[in-house]
């Protein structure tokens, strides 16, 4: 049974995660219901819904649904991914995520960025947008409001990508669908971003984005073990500033949600669960993140947010150039 104060924050953000999936559907085709959610969620919050009786419920989503929807993510991708791609294929996906996160940590910390928000930013671009956020922030200790902006910044780097990515791949790269597949596959932040955004090329390139893009998410885990690994590091890591050292907010070595990932991915492998199971988890997935990206909206302060705008915006889009530059390299020196 949920808390009676969950209630209203999680309708709310129940209405706002439906409102979005149709406005995706019928007005902002392509756009994706995760992106409308976040920015739906960040005007009505700021603007009409600051009522009290609503932060339960909103912080409830936000965290709680995020979680649900890594743990369900597992059960639709298997490690069987990784033979369809070829060395050729995991060589790229690999030194694309390594060198991204890489780079992330590097320009975060000469903007003056936290080493938490650094690695939630760097988790969120290398692997899978907000569901990697999600699966790091709890093993290094991560605030609320950090996890919110990385979020928030991630979807929106994500948009762009979605929407460049395929005039810019076909212009660079050609009518080659595994080489387009790659680009897209390889660098667009969620899930659905990645699919929307293959999906303006052809089927052929939507398949291979697909592919690239579950090799990325199985990399979660290994993700998630190294920053939980560089939490655990007396001298430096994610250390926190003012203390000198990290408080674990959990006491588990990984967070139940992503041993949740694993188990579920491991046993599709095995045993290759039913096509409608795998629909199935993949539903209950987008829905649990489109509910938790509205609550997140609802709860940003956009003041804040925007007072951090001149960096962010620096901040994200030296991200996107390296992310796109570096793929275009390691396209033409391994795949092309």
């Amino acid at each position: 049974m949920l808390n009676k104060k969950i209630i209203p924050g999680l309708g709310l953000s129940f209405v706002v995660a439906l409102v979005s999936y149709f406005l995706n559907l019928f007005v902002f085709k392509g756009l994706g219901a995760a992106t409308i959610a976040i920015l739906l969620g960040i005007i009505l919050g700021n603007v009409y819904f600051k009522q009290p009786v609503l932060f339960a419920g909103t912080a409830w989503s936000e965290k709680k649904l995020l979680e649900f929807s890594v743990m369900f993510l597992g059960a639709t991708v298997t490690f069987q991914t990784i033979q369809k791609l070829g060395w050729s294929g995991i060589s790229f996906i690999l030194l694309q995520m390594v060198l991204t996160i890489v780079f992330v940590m590097f320009i975060g910390k000469k903007l003056g960025f936290s080493s938490k928000v650094n690695a939630l930013m760097a988790s969120g671009n290398a692997v899978c947008g907000s569901s990697a956020i999600a699966a790091v922030e709890p093993v290094i200790g991560a605030e609320d409001k950090d996890k919110r902006t990385a979020i928030t910044m991630v979807n929106l780097m994500g948009t762009f990508l979605m929407l460049l990515l395929p005039v810019l791949g076909t212009w660079l790269l050609g009518e080659n669908d595994f080489l387009r597949g790659a680009l897209i596959g390889g660098t667009v932040q969620s899930v659905g971003q990645v699919v929307a955004s293959a999906t303006m090329v052809n089927l052929g390139t939507t398949t291979l984005a697909t592919l690239f893009k579950i090799m990325r998410i199985i990399m979660l885990v290994f993700v998630v073990l190294y920053f939980s690994y560089q939490a655990r590091q007396p001298a430096g890591g994610l250390k926190q500033q003012a203390e000198g050292h990290l408080k674990i907010k959990r006491q588990t070595f990984l967070p139940w949600y992503v041993v949740g990932f694993i188990l579920f991915c491991t046993l599709d492998t095995l045993i290759q669960f039913p096509r409608f199971m795998t629909e199935g988890a993949r539903f209950i997935s987008s829905w649990c993140e489109f509910i938790a990206l509205a609550a997140i909206g609802l709860r940003l302060n956009v003041v804040e947010f925007i007072r951090a705008g001149r960096k962010l915006a620096i901040y994200g889009l030296a991200v996107l150039i390296f992310q796109v530059g570096v793929a275009l390299i390691l396209i033409r020196l391994l795949l092309a």
